[in-house]
C-alpha cells in the first residue's frame, strides 16, 4: 500500500464512525425532537463519536427534553454540556491509566462530575477500581451518594473504605440505601456515610445510624 493510500484510508477510518454515529442518531430523533434539536444534536453526536466519547446518553437526553417540552435552544446547551462533562471524565480516565475505557465507564464519570466530584476524584476513583471493582460501578456509587446529600469528600472515603476493606461490589451497591436509612433514623448524609465507612475499616457489617440503638430496622421512607 503506497503513501498515499494508506493516508486516505486513516481518514475514513476516523471520519466513517462519526458519520455513521450521525445517520443512526438522526434515525432515532425522527419525530421526537425538533428539527433544530436534531440537527444540532446529530453534529454533537458526530463529534463526540470521533472522540470515543458514548453517544447514547445524548441521544437520551435530547429525547428527554423533548418529550418534557423543553424549548430547542435549552435542549441543545443541555446536550452540549453534557458532551463537553463525558470529554472531561475521558481525559480523567484516560490520567488514571484507562486508554480506551468503555462508553458505561465514560457515562459513569460523567455522572460523578455533575454532582460536584472533581476530576481528580473521578481519577482515583477508577485508579482503585480493579476488579472484582468495576469502575463505573464504583463512580456511579460516589455520584449517587453526593447526590443524596454526602459530601464529595466523604463520599470517597466510605467507597475507599469499602473497596479497601474487601467488600463485594453488592455492598457497595447498597451504600445509598444505607445512608437512606441512617437519614431516616435521624442522622445527617454525611454522618451515616461517616459511620458506614467507620464499621467496613473495623471489619464491621454495617449498621446505619438509628438502627443499632433500637435493633429494629429503620425504614427509609418514614417521613
Amino acid at each position: 500500500m503506497n503513501r498515499c493510500s494508506l493516508l486516505l484510508r486513516l481518514i475514513v477510518l476516523a471520519v466513517v464512525p462519526g458519520a455513521l454515529a450521525g445517520q443512526d442518531v438522526a434515525k432515532q430523533l425522527d419525530g421526537r425532537v425538533s428539527p433544530d434539536v436534531r440537527k444540532a444534536v446529530v453534529t454533537i453526536a458526530a463529534d463526540a463519536a470521533a472522540r470515543g466519547l458514548p453517544v447514547a446518553p445524548l441521544v437520551e437526553k435530547a429525547i428527554e427534553g423533548g418529550a418534557k417540552g423543553v424549548p430547542a435552544d435549552r435542549v441543545i446547551a443541555a446536550v452540549r454540556t453534557l458532551a463537553g462533562r463525558m470529554g472531561d471524565a475521558m481525559s480523567a480516565l484516560r490520567a488514571a491509566g484507562v486508554v480506551a475505557p468503555s462508553g458505561d465507564v465514560v457515562e459513569g464519570g460523567a455522572d460523578a462530575l455533575n454532582v460536584g466530584l472533581t476530576s481528580s476524584d473521578v481519577r482515583d476513583l477508577v485508579r482503585v477500581s480493579r476488579p472484582p471493582y468495576d469502575a463505573s460501578l464504583t463512580l456511579r456509587v460516589a455520584a449517587t451518594l453526593v447526590a443524596l446529600g454526602v459530601p464529595p469528600d466523604q463520599a470517597l472515603q466510605l467507597v475507599n473504605a469499602m473497596i479497601k476493606a474487601g467488600r463485594s461490589p453488592g455492598d457497595l451497591l447498597t451504600l445509598p440505601a444505607e445512608v437512606q436509612a441512617g437519614v431516616g433514623g435521624g442522622a445527617t448524609p454525611g454522618q451515616a456515610a461517616a459511620g458506614l465507612a467507620r464499621a467496613a475499616a473495623a471489619g464491621r457489617p454495617p449498621v446505619p445510624p438509628g438502627q443499632a440503638k433500637t435493633g429494629k430496622p429503620v425504614n427509609p421512607h418514614r417521613p
